[in-house]
């Protein structure tokens, strides 16, 4: 495994231990678990493709008139 053996191994495991703590190993190991299942489901989802749009009625919009003339207001 990337060229280590089981001694340097153990000792990443002793300084991860003394980083993190006993108590918060459990819950980093929870953390990284419930990522990864999250991720392979997003996976697994993203393979479905794009969800086609939502078809759209057969009648066009009505369309504005123009304005025929614009009052300006006073200037004061």
């Amino acid at each position: 495994m990337f060229g280590m053996g089981a001694s340097e191994l153990m000792i990443i495991l002793v300084i991860i231990l003394l980083l993190f703590g006993a108590a918060k190993l459990p819950e980093l190991g929870r953390s990284l678990g419930s990522g990864l299942s999250n991720f392979k489901k997003g996976l697994k989802d993203g393979d479905e493709g794009p969800t086609p749009a939502p078809p759209q009625s057969a009648s066009l919009p009505e369309q504005a008139q123009p304005v025929a003339h614009v009052e300006e207001a006073p200037k004061a």
